[in-house]
């Protein structure tokens, strides 16, 4: 399973169960919270680290920056889209609304 599929399942479980999204969550208080979230994503069995979830987010966004107008200047910005660490949470706190 690629990173998108991971962390959309692992979405898909911490909406589920409230436990489970403390626990992810609780991630972020720590002073390295990518180090600690990957860590805590193992632990659960989702082979997950550090510079895969970045690189992930960075090789989704260069693809698609090269598939619009051929990925020149006039590609459009898409700030944050590159970043699924960040947009994983941001999914869970938009879903608890």
């Amino acid at each position: 399973m690629e990173i998108p599929e991971i962390l959309d399942e692992l979405r898909k479980k911490a909406l589920g169960d409230p436990e489970l999204k403390k626990t992810l969550m609780d991630t972020r208080k720590d002073p390295d919270p990518i180090v600690s979230f990957c860590r805590t994503c193992r632990n659960l069995g989702y082979p997950i680290y550090e510079m895969e979830l970045i690189s992930a987010g960075e090789e989704f966004y260069a693809a698609m920056k090269r598939s619009t107008n051929g990925g020149g200047e006039n590609s459009p910005v898409l700030e944050g889209e590159d970043d699924f660490y960040e947009l994983f949470f941001a999914s869970l706190n938009d879903e608890s609304k």
